[in-house]
């Protein structure tokens, strides 16, 4: 999804505390958001590990929170929903729960990872909240991402759209930076075309099952958003 070097910086980009298109400097007070957001995917995962394990609960927790919980497209297209309001909260549902440990965990990294780099790009006495909104709103652009490209029989569960919307945050950044300091944009391009590839591979070697569709509804998303926060922030 991401490497080390996804935002190094280039010579001849001045990065300093009152620079506004480099990442801002000072205590990144705003890193309870990633723990909060954090929180509520772990506390589910972790209360449906238990009832899979058959501790409590009973062992259909899981297939009851993805009923429930999941993205379904076909409740867009007619299906009868569980509950009246699952075809609107299902947009944010599905990205609090997981296929799994190792699915979970994968997006957490990816959360603290990205969101501790994003902290420092938007401006500091609203970041935290900022950043709910990039991650929400890439939340629901993934879901429409899926709603939109996939099949209607298959459900979708995870945080990787709202992820990705960080992703797609970080580099609409980079490629203004780059702008506004009169540099070539290619390594933004080189970046997204790694990412492309990168779904690619998982792509095949999950036999299709990998949402790449939330994926680029959330990276979209993210993009979007961030490019109009630095806008007001200009």
């Amino acid at each position: 999804m991401t490497s080390p070097q996804l935002h190094r910086t280039r010579p001849g980009l001045k990065q300093t505390g009152h620079s506004r298109s480099g990442p801002r400097s000072g205590p990144r007070s705003g890193r309870w958001v990633l723990w909060a957001l954090a929180l509520l995917p772990c506390l589910i995962e972790a209360a449906l590990q238990a009832s899979d394990a058959g501790l409590f609960g009973g062992l259909h927790w899981r297939s009851w929170a993805y009923q429930n919980g999941a993205f379904w497209t076909g409740f867009l297209t007619g299906w009868q929903p569980g509950y009246a309001a699952q075809p609107v909260t299902m947009f944010l549902s599905y990205a609090v729960l997981h296929a799994g440990l190792a699915h979970l965990a994968g997006n957490m990294l990816m959360l603290a990872l990205l969101g501790d780099r994003l902290l420092q790009r938007l401006p500091p006495v609203l970041a935290p909240w900022l950043f709910i909104l990039l991650y929400l709103g890439s939340a629901i652009g993934g879901g429409a991402g899926f709603a939109l490209l996939a099949p209607a029989s298959l459900p979708m569960v995870g945080a990787s759209g709202a992820v990705f919307g960080l992703v797609g945050a970080l580099l609409c950044h980079d490629t203004i930076r780059y702008a506004r300091a009169g540099l070539p944009r290619a390594p933004v391009l080189i970046r997204i075309a790694g990412l492309v590839g990168l779904n690619l591979l998982f792509w095949f070697a999950e036999d299709g099952l990998l949402a790449w569709q939330a994926h680029l509804g959330g990276f979209i998303t993210g993009w979007i958003v961030m490019w109009l926060i630095t806008q007001f922030d200009s």
